[in-house]
């Protein structure tokens, strides 16, 4: 099967074409870097030739409004050029609980993002996954100084890249959801409290404190981003993965 993963050199597009390849299928990887720009739909139908699947893996520069227009544009572009070259399977990666945040802004692109799929000529797929471990980092650098890293308690049910890889090609090689799927991590930890688990496992002798209004998911109520009944529980854990 070829499959068109759009963002396929970044950190997840780079291991879905990984595990695409593995299971024998023709994945080709299409950036900015290839000549493929969503925001204009330069290279677009070049990319879809053939193609019975693309998956579309880019991602807004920025978390701010800016993002509505980012995935408008790029989406219109991607299903009028997926509808003109008859390709039969269009998947994204969302985030679970999107539409659980309207605080946020960057939340409420993706659930545009989704929308537009769901409206659009091509029949879909959408995976919506948890935050990726690699992503804790940037998360304790946002609200961090040389002594201090100040998080709020929001459960997270964070998940290895690799994992959402996996779950990303697995849907991308089947036939169309018309739905969603939920991936998440094994277990949940309050977002304090994995700061405290990162600092510890790197040696890293900064103190965590409690601040419920420190940072981005400070904005998420309640279990908004955790995964609900029904979704696939990828099988590595953070502390086992920190370690390695």
């Amino acid at each position: 099967m070829k499959i068109a993963v759009m963002g396929g050199t970044g950190l997840i597009g780079s291991q879905v074409v990984d595990v695409l390849h593995a299971a024998g299928h023709e994945a080709v990887p299409h950036s900015l870097s290839t000549g493929v720009d969503l925001l204009t739909g330069r290279g677009l139908a070049a990319a879809l030739e053939g193609a019975a699947t693309v998956v579309n893996l880019t991602n807004s520069p920025t978390f701010d409004e800016a993002s509505h227009d980012f995935f408008r544009r790029t989406m219109d572009h991607l299903l009028d050029a997926a509808e003109q070259a008859g390709v039969g399977h269009a998947v994204i990666l969302s985030i679970v609980g999107a539409d659980r945040v309207p605080a946020l802004a960057y939340y409420r692109a993706k659930v545009l993002q989704e929308d537009i799929l769901k409206a659009g000529p091509v029949p879909y797929s959408i995976v919506r996954a948890t935050q990726f471990f690699e992503f804790v980092d940037a998360v304790l650098s946002w609200t961090a100084d040389e002594d201090t890293v100040r998080l709020p308690s929001t459960p997270l049910q964070p998940m290895a890249s690799a994992d959402v890889a996996r779950a990303v090609a697995e849907v991308a090689v089947g036939a169309p959801l018309q739905g969603t799927r939920e991936v998440a991590g094994a277990d949940v930890f309050p977002l304090d409290e994995l700061g405290r688990i990162t600092l510890k496992a790197r040696g890293d002798e900064r103190t965590v404190t409690t601040d419920e209004d420190a940072g981005m998911f400070a904005a998420v109520e309640g279990d908004a981003i955790i995964a609900g009944d029904g979704a696939v529980i990828a099988p590595t854990r953070y502390r086992d993965w920190l370690v390695v």
